[in-house]
């Protein structure tokens, strides 16, 4: 998919000399299976539209340990670099785990463009939306819900994603072990 076709497919980005516009500022780049786009407390500032492809990112804890905390599928906006970052520093690593196409900008241009362009702010505020209200459904998954629920939950709200990621990523997503995860799937495929 192309940067223009996504951009399109908001109804705040209707008007196509504005989408042209704003597609012209987004430059592409392809990175591979294993590539880092950011690296959690290094510097970053930009924004990614990920066209094609997988992406996951994770938080490392005190003790080298990584936790995926988000998963994208494309085409989708990756969380925006104000929900990741802080002072200019990513809070987050975000990974490709396939070959994958991009689109990327300086958020610094993002935000210069929101404030001449009220179709662009729209745009861009109903993606943090979006971001902080998964953000927010994730929380609430984990405080709330025992492992099946958890993974019942993961089914309805990431169709599909059970046979894209690895295991071990969904696992550490859902605050369960990798061999909790293999137990639940085997009650499952068992009733």
């Amino acid at each position: 998919m192309d940067v223009r076709t996504f951009l399109t497919q908001s109804p705040d980005l209707s008007d196509m000399a504005c989408a042209d516009e704003f597609a012209s500022c987004w430059r592409r780049k392809r990175v591979s299976k294993g590539a880092h786009l950011s690296r959690q407390e290094q510097p970053e500032t930009r924004e990614f539209i990920l066209l094609e492809g997988c992406l996951a990112s994770s938080i490392c804890d005190k003790d080298g340990k990584d936790v995926c905390v988000g998963f994208y599928m494309g085409p989708c906006v990756v969380t925006p670099n104000i929900a990741r970052t802080r002072d200019g520093l990513s809070l987050v690593s975000i990974a490709a785990t396939t070959d994958a196409t991009l689109a990327w900008m300086d958020s610094e241009l993002l935000s210069d463009l929101m404030l001449s362009s009220e179709p662009i702010r729209n745009w861009a505020n109903a993606i943090l939306r979006d971001a902080l209200s998964k953000k927010a459904e994730r929380e609430w998954c984990l405080a709330a819900l025992g492992g099946a629920e958890r993974l019942n939950w993961f089914r309805q709200s990431f169709p599909g994603y059970e046979d894209i990621f690895t295991h071990a990523l969904i696992a550490s997503f859902l605050g369960v072990t990798p061999v909790t995860m293999s137990r639940l799937r085997a009650v499952d495929r068992n009733r």
